[in-house]
């Protein structure tokens, strides 16, 4: 059994899974032994275009509707399509193919490489909050609550939401600057009931895992409940740690 969608007809002609599977590059996530198999990710290149592939051989999730187990990128496929239907940015899946044989599972899940994006831990590193402004400050911390609010309304759960998560782009200059956020690693990534119960989860671990202070958490959740249309009081009681 083979399941697959790929954009990849300029790359590959026909786009298959032996094809991309034979493509080898840098481990920037070097294999690892869990769920029942091993999953790891790759920085590859392809007509001078950045990608990162995640392979994957009998790495598998069990659920109510898959209790035989069903390969991690097919779920993170779905969250990414779901994500971006939602207005969220994420990695542009490439290709995405998982195979099932007398061996097991294999899956390989192609992105393209979020061009000019860095994690937002990085770039507060990098850049010295005087220079850059308090405006773009403020700016930043909206487009953060906003991406979340987006994929929260939508039922989307993050489920790993740790500040390496949330990518950061800035354009422009001066006065013009602009940011742009976007979300990765959706591997654990998954529909809720309710909106409430994705942004309870994902927000309450964000706060357990950011840098921001209780003044800089303070805007964004006023942000994020601005966007979401309701009040949430347990995301401002999260500001005492």
């Amino acid at each position: 059994m083979t399941v697959a969608i790929s954009n990849a007809k300029t790359l590959f002609s026909p786009a298959s899974l032996d094809s991309w599977w034979q493509i080898q590059g840098e481990w920037v996530e070097e294999p690892n032994n869990r769920r029942g198999g091993h999953s790891g990710v790759q920085r590859i290149w392809k007509d001078e275009t950045l990608f990162y592939a995640k392979r994957q051989t009998g790495h598998i999730h069990r659920s109510l509707l898959h209790p035989f187990g069903r390969p991690t990128v097919l779920r993170e496929r779905d969250a990414l399509l779901g994500a971006r239907k939602a207005g969220v940015k994420v990695p542009e899946i490439i290709f995405c193919a998982a195979e099932h044989n007398t061996q097991g599972w294999r899956a390989l899940l192609v992105t393209r490489a979020l061009d000019g994006f860095q994690p937002i831990d990085e770039w507060y590193a990098e850049n010295d909050r005087q220079q850059y402004g308090e405006a773009l400050h403020q700016q930043l911390l909206q487009k953060v609550a906003q991406t979340l609010a987006s994929l929260h309304t939508a039922r989307w759960q993050h489920g790993c939401i740790y500040i390496k998560h949330i990518f950061v782009r800035i354009t422009g200059e001066g006065q013009a600057l602009t940011a742009e956020v976007a979300l990765l690693d959706l591997e654990k990534c998954r529909r809720r009931f309710t909106s409430k119960q994705a942004a309870m989860h994902d927000m309450l671990q964000l706060r357990r895992h950011s840098p921001w202070d209780q003044t800089d958490w303070q805007t964004l959740v006023g942000h994020y409940q601005q966007a979401m249309g309701r009040t949430f009081k347990t995301l401002y009681e999260a500001t005492r740690r």
